[in-house]
């Protein structure tokens, strides 16, 4: 159970890393001061539970979470960048960040479903998805 652990927080503080990269890459083309607003909050949601990750992680292993590589931060760059050129409207930014969510969504509700974690680890993974799916919900009135 402890390697599924390990993996799990990994994976999710991996994911909280490339949702606070993503939110720090397309925050100064966001014009909306709701949006940005609700962007600072999801930032400090993903941070706060990147924190708890941290505090937990030596009770599974030694050494540092896994966080996002250079190489992935910069695809992730890349890709705003690129989808942003001709359209940097409030609608197409909501649509990006969504888009990015889900798939933390996808990847957080896969490790609840499929992995056999300790509780403390659950409950963490929980708060991701269960966040995730609560800024979806305030990032559908930006579409």
């Amino acid at each position: 159970m402890e390697k599924e652990d390990i993996n799990a927080l990994d994976e999710i503080n991996k994911g909280c890393c490339m949702g606070c990269d993503a939110i720090d890459f397309i925050l100064d083309k966001v014009e909306d001061k709701k949006l940005k607003k609700v962007l600072d909050h999801q930032y400090e949601h993903y941070k706060n539970i990147s924190k708890e990750i941290e505090k937990i992680y030596p009770e599974y292993n030694e050494g540092e979470p896994h966080e996002t590589s250079a190489m992935n931060k910069a695809m992730t760059w890349y890709g705003i960048e690129m989808k942003t050129f001709a359209d940097k409207s409030t609608s197409k930014i909501a649509e990006l960040l969504l888009q990015g969510t889900n798939m933390g969504i996808i990847e957080g509700r896969k490790i609840l479903n499929n992995k056999k974690i300790n509780k403390e680890v659950s409950n963490i993974i929980d708060e991701y998805v269960t966040m995730q799916e609560e800024y979806v919900e305030v990032l559908k009135k930006y579409l």
